[in-house]
């Protein structure tokens, strides 16, 4: 397994090989969530490609940039037993110039949700998604559903600026509790721990309202609010695929998406109707 730290490396890593190139980019602190998306790319393709870099542009002012997760030892050993053929771990110098050229979100869908809670978060993960994807030049890339619009802005950028890679989503990997793995479940105590499972208990009592033909999204979003009442909620929302409010769940339409703090740490999670 090769290890790349430069553009200019991977650029030339890359051009060495004609066969199809899976890309999985991470911020380290590897858990099964990343290694299923890794397997999947290995399984789907000749090469694979992944990243791991804590990239400073998406986080904001007071959040855990600083004190994010770092296991790059054990990164390094995950990904050579996933059968990794390359990891790129830049540093921030070589990533980004002093006077930066910079990408903005959607002015609507960008400033929704996790947009409207974390005002330029997006900006900043769209600037090294397209980084990473010109350095990388991947057949497909492998994002996980648990962010669901990030998964949604890369899609749309990806459309928008005609860009030649094809984004796979994959499905969230949970814990056999149910809580959606994280890098950021490492802060959480046993007792916040166990209050974190009621972003899944929520998310599973939608899923029963909707078994049961309830499809009322403000009656779905009152029972899971209830649910939730023991954490600092900042948001339930129901929205179609496009990321646009609805008032009636939609089969096949639908994400349910649930952000909150226990004690300090903000979790998400979510689920596809």
């Amino acid at each position: 397994m090769r290890e790349l730290s430069t553009p200019a490396e991977l650029i030339a890593y890359r051009k060495e090989m004609t066969e199809s190139v899976g890309f999985v980019p991470t911020m380290g602190a590897l858990h099964t969530g990343h290694i299923s998306l890794i397997k999947q790319s290995v399984a789907e393709n000749d090469k694979t490609i992944v990243s791991i870099f804590v990239n400073p542009t998406q986080f904001l002012e007071g959040e855990d940039l600083d004190s994010y997760p770092n296991k790059i030892a054990a990164d390094l050993k995950i990904c050579s037993l996933a059968g990794v053929d390359a990891v790129f771990l830049p540093s921030i110098n070589a990533m980004y110039e002093e006077d930066e050229l910079t990408i903005t979100a959607p002015k609507v869908k960008g400033f929704i949700l996790e947009g409207f809670n974390r005002p330029g978060h997006f900006d900043g993960v769209l600037q090294v998604v397209l980084k990473l994807f010109n350095i990388t030049s991947p057949t497909k890339a492998y994002f996980g559903k648990k962010d669901a619009q990030q998964l949604f802005m890369i899609q749309n950028m990806v459309k928008h600026l005609f860009l030649d890679v094809e984004i796979v989503p994959c499905e969230i990997i949970r814990e056999s509790d149910g809580l959606a793995l994280s890098s950021r479940n490492i802060y959480l105590s046993e007792e916040e721990r166990v209050r974190a499972l009621t972003l899944s208990s929520s998310l599973k009592l939608a899923t029963k309202m909707i078994m049961n033909k309830k499809f009322n999204c403000a009656s779905i979003k009152s029972s899971m609010q209830e649910v939730l009442k023991d954490t600092k909620l900042e948001y339930v929302e129901i929205v179609d695929r496009e990321f646009n409010h609805i008032e009636e769940i939609e089969i096949k339409n639908t994400i349910i998406l649930v952000a909150t703090f226990v004690g300090t740490t903000r979790l998400i999670d979510n689920i596809w109707i």
